[in-house]
């Protein structure tokens, strides 16, 4: 039997994507499995023969615990599709005959609904030509969209650092006392779990934002400013929040009106962003008052001195049963988080077919979005407050948190 085990990251990072290849590392050794590699620049770097025996970088338990408060992909990631097997099957004939070399049995993806897709291509393919390699894929996104899993490690903290600085900015407008406007630009290209995040610094001490739109309902901008307009005459500081893929009746993202120069991925994803400050302009010619636009960008999923201790506990789990499950047998398997109850809060790991998840894009619930589109209902705080609970604190050293850093 074949004994040794390959892990890679794909897709954007996260706070916690690298908690989930602690779990994998970790669950592999325990469990007697034999070298642990991992792929440099996920399947792209595999395919270019860039791998590392990660015992050889990961050698202790600090490193373990430093490697779950470290954002980002420790490994390195990429954004690369795999052809369909009959449109070029050398490039499959290339990954086994690597698997084969270094008699890997086990082969663990990281990611979201692209990596998904991968396992699921290699897992067909495995099982058209009899290969004994087992593929199971670990959920990771910060959007939160991949179907079946109740929700996805990353997201939570995400979710915490965005209902968080959504707080402080709306404490921040209320300075001066002058009529401001401020829109921050949230992640998430077509669902909009991460933009309705920001409903979470609604609290006793804080009125939560003014308006929230997320991609799921169609956005208009001339009752857009209109509502702006409405909220202005009763309070001095306006707070906006909107998706980066917010689009317009004919499907246009509003991004696509500014000037914002577009780059598109392997995938076919266009680089959203620019949405904000669009309105911001809008706002500013249309009402004329102060605006400011805010665009988390990459903070928003790189925060992990705002991590929630939820997520980085989830996410180690869902490495590590990543692993059981291919230990058991399992191939063409994607790890789903499964809640059991909100309070107290409980959650499972359970395993389900790749197949049924690739692709396949889960969105807010349209029940959870008010009937106006301009915020999100009491349901979906019920849904996400649950998973931003508890703090891993960094390990500081010199008043800076330290990460674990990948050594050539």
């Amino acid at each position: 039997m074949r004994n040794n085990v390959i892990v890679g990251q794909s897709g954007g990072p996260t706070s916690v994507i690298n908690s989930s290849l602690a779990g994998v590392y970790r669950t592999a050794k325990e469990n007697g499995l034999g070298t642990v590699y991992g792929m440099r620049n996920g399947i792209q770097g595999f395919l270019e023969e860039r791998y590392v025996d990660l015992s050889k970088h990961i050698t202790s338990d600090l490193d373990i615990e430093l490697l779950k408060r470290t954002p980002s992909a420790y490994l390195g990631s990429c954004r690369y599709k795999l052809p369909e097997i009959h449109e070029n099957r050398e490039v499959y004939d290339k990954i086994f005959s690597l698997i084969d070399k270094l008699e890997i049995g086990y082969f663990f993806y990281i990611g979201g609904n692209d990596s998904m897709d991968t396992i699921r291509k290699l897992s067909d393919y495995a099982i058209v030509t009899g290969h004994p390699c087992r593929f199971v894929g670990v959920p990771k996104t910060i959007d939160n969209d991949l179907a079946v899993t109740d929700h996805t490690p990353g997201f939570g903290s995400a979710a915490k650092f965005i209902g968080t600085v959504t707080k402080e900015a709306i404490r921040d407008g209320l300075v001066y006392g002058n009529k401001l406007v401020t829109i921050i630009e949230v992640m998430g290209r077509n669902a909009g779990w991460l933009t309705a995040s920001v409903a979470l610094a609604k609290g006793e001490d804080c009125g939560g934002p003014d308006l929230i739109y997320l991609p799921e309902v169609p956005f208009d901008v001339e009752k857009f400013v209109a509502k702006v307009k409405e909220i202005q005459e009763t309070q001095p500081s306006v707070v906006v929040a909107v998706s980066e893929g917010i689009c317009l009746g004919d499907g246009r993202y509003v991004c696509e009106l500014s000037d914002a120069a577009e780059f598109v991925d392997a995938f076919g994803h266009r680089q959203l962003t620019g949405t904000a400050r669009y309105l911001c302009n809008v706002i500013a010619a249309e009402i004329g008052c102060k605006t400011r636009a805010i665009e988390l960008s990459s903070l928003q999923r790189c925060a992990s001195h705002m991590a929630s201790r939820i997520d980085i506990n989830e996410a180690f789990s869902a490495g590590g049963a990543a692993v059981k499950a291919a230990i058991d047998g399992d191939n063409g398997r994607m790890i789903i988080l499964k809640r059991v109850s909100d309070d107290p809060y409980q959650c499972t790991t359970e395993v389900y077919d790749v197949h049924k998840v690739s692709n396949v894009e889960k969105k807010v619930p349209l029940e959870w979005i008010t009937e106006d589109g301009t915020n999100v209902s009491q349901e979906y705080v019920n849904y996400c407050r649950p998973l931003i609970q508890g703090e891993v604190p960094p390990v500081m050293v010199d008043g800076i948190p330290r990460h674990l850093y990948f050594k050539e």
